[in-house]
């Protein structure tokens, strides 16, 4: 089944860091820009980097199986093997993790590989996976 691809656009407060991070440490081809905003293909979806300095960075939390969560993120699902190729990836660039690379609801219905980081801007990314794909809506 085809899945349609969603379009987001957030704020970033330098576009060169939003391409060196996104682009580079990431792995998303660039597609159209201009000076105020950069296109990324985000596996398989379409997110735009807006320059927007005094709108970049989150600032709230929820509490999510014990972990303080940014409450604005955005992110995509991988498969496990995928996660933790990533999560070794950004590991070993030194990146600093909002909550580290984490099995939540272990043993739960919606059990999932997470970790949460930041971009350059502060916009906060979580990435993660599930073992089975029928746990991703489970209840």
């Amino acid at each position: 089944m085809d899945i349609p691809r969603f379009h987001l656009a957030f704020p970033v407060r330098d576009l060169a860091e939003a391409r060196a991070f996104y682009g580079g440490l990431l792995g998303c081809p660039e597609g159209r820009s201009s000076e105020d905003w950069v296109d990324f293909d985000f596996r398989g979806h379409q997110i735009v980097a807006h320059l927007s300095p005094a709108e970049a960075g989150h600032r709230a939390t929820n509490a999510v199986d014990g972990e303080d969560v940014p409450v604005r993120h955005f992110g995509v699902i991988l498969t496990l093997p995928e996660w933790e190729d990533l999560a070794a990836k950004l590991k070993a660039a030194g990146t600093r993790f909002v909550i580290e690379p984490t099995v939540r609801f272990r043993g739960q219905p919606g059990e999932q590989a997470t970790m949460f980081f930041l971009d350059p801007s502060g916009n906060a990314l979580e990435f993660k996976a599930f073992a089975d794909d029928a746990m991703v809506f489970a209840k």
